[in-house]
């Protein structure tokens, strides 16, 4: 008699690879293979050959976790960090620290420099241990006083240099609130209002010949996606900055479908017959 599928939930699969890690943490992936169901072993594989997409093109990698590796990522830095962080670190600080991990990007706060000196130094070790190693570029040290606490900073600073950090997309900084009051506040961050923008422009690019209507639904949906992240407290006014360069893209790529000059009053009479979502309208949190 053929034996019943198993009826094992995806997520008890995961915990059971979890606990094989944590029994074995040195060991690679291919030799949990044995102990991993069918199904999840093929995913794991796709996603290790999955390749990243970049400006329209498809790079394969030899190492690493690119696409769909967030289940990957978080199965070993739990223990490779949640776990140690909490067990191991925690207790010898002398001030209150948190962690904010998701997949394979983090960051710690500290109350004390000195205390984060110190896990500076340990953490490539730490990470060494394990075959892991840190970007170079994205792993600092951070000063985040509250500006009227901290030393005073350059007239010149454009916001990215010290006093603030980038994470998840988001350029995390000090600023004022409608009540004068010193918050932390969330923007887009440079790097990824420049690839959602060259997005959009190589899909008007791409579909430039399309239905008006076609083209208005999709672009819709794009910002509506955009504005569903990055639509945070503090970060409206970057989101109409996002929407005036998308109308401006849209307008260039349609400019191309013939040789006659399309000028901004037709452009204002497509936007009444085909009008974009704005920030006011997708409601952001």
């Amino acid at each position: 008699m053929d034996e019943t599928p198993s009826s094992e939930s995806i997520s008890t699969k995961l915990e059971r690879i979890a606990q094989l890690a944590r029994q074995a943490p040195t060991l690679a992936f291919t030799t949990l293979a044995h102990h991993i169901d069918v199904e999840i072993l093929r995913l794991i594989g796709k996603w290790l050959n999955a390749g990243v997409m970049e400006a329209g093109a498809l790079h394969r990698s030899e190492s690493g976790t690119p696409q769909g590796g967030v289940m990957l990522a978080n199965i070993l830095l739990h223990e490779v960090l949640d776990v140690w962080f909490h067990q191991e670190v925690l207790p010898r600080l002398g001030g209150r620290a948190l962690l904010v991990r998701y997949a394979d990007d983090a960051v710690m706060l500290f109350e004390r420099e000195e205390d984060a000196r110190r896990v500076m130094d340990v953490l490539p070790k730490r990470f060494s241990k394990y075959g892991l190693t840190l970007h170079p570029d994205k792993t600092r040290l951070v000063p985040f006083k509250r500006p009227d606490r901290a030393p005073q900073r350059r007239d010149d600073d454009d916001g990215n240099g010290p006093g603030s950090f980038d994470f998840l997309g988001f350029t995390i900084h000090w600023g004022k609130s409608l009540a004068g009051k010193w918050v932390v506040k969330e923007r887009t961050a440079k790097d990824r209002f420049r690839r959602a923008l060259v997005s959009v422009s190589e899909w008007c690019k791409r579909n430039m010949h399309a239905p008006l209507g076609q083209q208005q639904q999709a672009l819709n949906a794009k910002l509506r996606g955009h504005y569903g992240y990055y639509g945070r407290v503090g970060n409206r006014a970057q989101l109409w900055t996002f929407l005036r360069r998308v109308v401006r893209e849209w307008k260039r790529r349609l400019g191309r479908r013939s040789q006659r000059p399309l000028y901004w009053k037709r452009m204002y009479q497509i936007l009444e017959r085909f009008p974009l979502l704005t920030p006011a309208q997708a409601r952001p949190a």
